[in-house]
């Protein structure tokens, strides 16, 4: 494979975009990692380091020199996020970006249930408007994420009812988003759904976290009253309560619940289980 640098990575440090640049070094891949410290960089074959500031246009547009196609992770949560996207994509634009693949989330609408996915659907629609071309991965939420939300007394709490979702690794979205990377122009216009090989309640993660842990974890449904006074004590902006009550309504609604093969397909190896992420 050529060595010529053409992608770049954002989040290059991240748990997501650690992943994905390692899953491009080990196909042979040659890459720009976009990172805010350098020192932080991973040291990886065929890859050189440059700092950018998805709130910083020029500083961007200098680190996506000849860069053709982008690998764009969604920017940290805030209340100003879409700007933060807007003002990189624009950046993107001007360094010349041929591509740029982003990580959306499932269900990504204007009036989405949980409310950071209306910023993803904004940013998509803002994509569509640059004249790029774009591959979307809306994302499901992560496996990886789902022992974080047992409490110290071994209860998940929150407003999910017996709502299902498909949630994911990271891990299988990092080898599908490489794979994606390395023959972009197979994928332009493409919206890939990254779930798991499961629909899953709640009630369901509780109960495969306490077989594989040896533990009595338990969900308890919260209403959405109990969920915001439960979340109140941590001082938190309303935007991010909002957010955090959300994750729970969404999947108490049918938009989450959908099986996805596009991993598959795509990488010719299914996503793993939640047992599975949970035992490896």
């Amino acid at each position: 494979m050529a060595s010529t640098q053409h992608i770049a990575v954002t989040g290059s440090t991240g748990a997501l975009g650690s992943l994905v640049v390692q899953n491009l070094a080990d196909l042979g891949v040659a890459q720009r990692l976009l990172v805010r410290d350098l020192s932080r960089a991973p040291q990886l074959p065929e890859a050189t380091a440059s700092t950018f500031d998805y709130a910083n246009r020029d500083l961007s547009k200098d680190a996506l020199a000849g860069i053709e196609v982008l690998f764009m992770v969604s920017a940290p949560e805030s209340d100003h996020r879409m700007d933060l996207h807007s003002t990189f994509i624009d950046a993107a634009v001007a360094a010349g970006v041929k591509h740029i693949v982003y990580t959306s989330f499932t269900a990504a609408a204007p009036d989405a249930e949980f409310t950071l996915a209306r910023e993803h659907y904004a940013t998509e629609e803002y994509l569509r408007a640059s004249g790029l071309r774009f591959t979307f991965l809306r994302d499901s939420f992560y496996l990886d994420f789902l022992p974080a939300l047992v409490g110290e007394d071994g209860v998940i709490r929150g407003p999910a009812g017996t709502g299902h979702f498909a949630p994911v690794a990271r891990a299988d979205v990092a080898r599908t988003a490489a794979k994606i990377l390395a023959s972009a122009s197979e994928h332009a216009s493409a919206t890939y759904e990254m779930t798991g090989p499961q629909s899953l309640s709640m009630s369901d993660v509780a109960r495969i976290l306490s077989e594989v842990r040896g533990q009595n974890i338990t969900f308890y449904d919260e209403s959405i009253k109990e969920a915001y006074a439960s979340r109140a004590e941590y001082g938190a902006p309303s935007w991010q309560l909002d957010a955090w009550v959300s994750t729970y309504t969404a999947i108490s609604s049918t938009t989450m619940a959908k099986v996805s093969d596009h991993i598959e397909i795509i990488t010719g190896t299914a996503p793993m289980s939640f047992e599975d992420y949970l035992r490896k």
